[in-house]
């Protein structure tokens, strides 16, 4: 079974927060996963779950198990994650460049959560046990990096464009509004769907007719991110008017 090992490990995390009382957590998490985590703990009856990367705006991100005396409101991620800034001397790394050198480092790829990425700045979210080893890289592919440790609260979100699309469909099934946001065939965004390069509210989505609401945020890898913004009337055809919005 797929994730097997990982929801024992769930509920040995869950049990353990139960047992003493304090927040237990898991190492960052793919959007897979987190789904995979999510739809075992709703199975489990009395277990409260935050799924956190630091920033809102995360992909990656970690399970955290709450008490009972904390509320959700009250979880604060800068106490239990950790930043890194890093800064290009010269030259511009990619993803790959400084993903390649901090598991250079002998870190795992779970410590690390997201790698934001603007100009010669980069921001590395991740578990508290490694923020010192990657603040010491030293280079990213041919580049040399100075990095240091930073709070949370100084990672600069980045500023998304957004672009304006309105367009009818049938229903609100997920595949329909993922075509027409994204220009593909009704196949072709079945297919991407089937392939697990789809999500809805974050969380990955393999159903086609999973239905969608005002408000839902999904992407499609390789294509983007978009905000179902509104839902107006119907056409003479009994068809459904939207209006979405494509992160750009």
């Amino acid at each position: 079974m797929e994730h097997e090992a990982l929801l024992r490990r769930v509920e040995d995390l869950w049990r353990r927060c139960d047992r003493t009382g304090l927040v237990s957590s898991t190492p960052f998490l793919t959007p897979a996963e987190q789904a995979a985590v999510n739809n075992y703990v709703n199975r489990l009856r009395g277990c409260r779950m935050i799924l956190s990367g630091g920033l809102p705006d995360c992909d990656r991100k970690a399970a955290f198990f709450l008490p009972d005396w904390m509320e959700p409101e009250d979880f604060a991620p800068e106490e239990y994650l950790r930043a890194v800034a890093l800064r290009a001397c010269y030259g511009e790394p990619g993803h790959r460049d400084y993903l390649g050198a901090l598991l250079a480092l002998g870190v795992r790829r779970e410590w690390i959560g997201d790698i934001w990425i603007q100009g010669q700045s980069a921001w590395v979210f991740c578990l508290p046990s490694v923020a010192e080893q990657l603040a010491g890289l030293e280079q990213a592919g041919r580049v040399r990096i100075k990095g240091r440790a930073v709070p949370l609260s100084e990672i600069p979100v980045p500023e998304r464009k957004r672009r304006e699309l309105r367009f009818t469909v049938q229903s609100l099934r997920f595949d329909a509004v993922l075509a027409e946001s994204f220009r593909l065939s009704r196949s072709q965004a079945v297919k991407l769907i089937a392939a697990g390069f789809a999500s809805l509210n974050d969380l990955p989505c393999l159903k086609n007719d999973a239905p969608m609401n005002e408000g839902d945020v999904f992407s499609l890898r390789g294509h983007g991110k978009a905000t179902l913004a509104e839902i107006g009337g119907r056409s003479r055809k009994d068809r459904l008017f939207l209006t979405v919005e494509v992160w750009e």
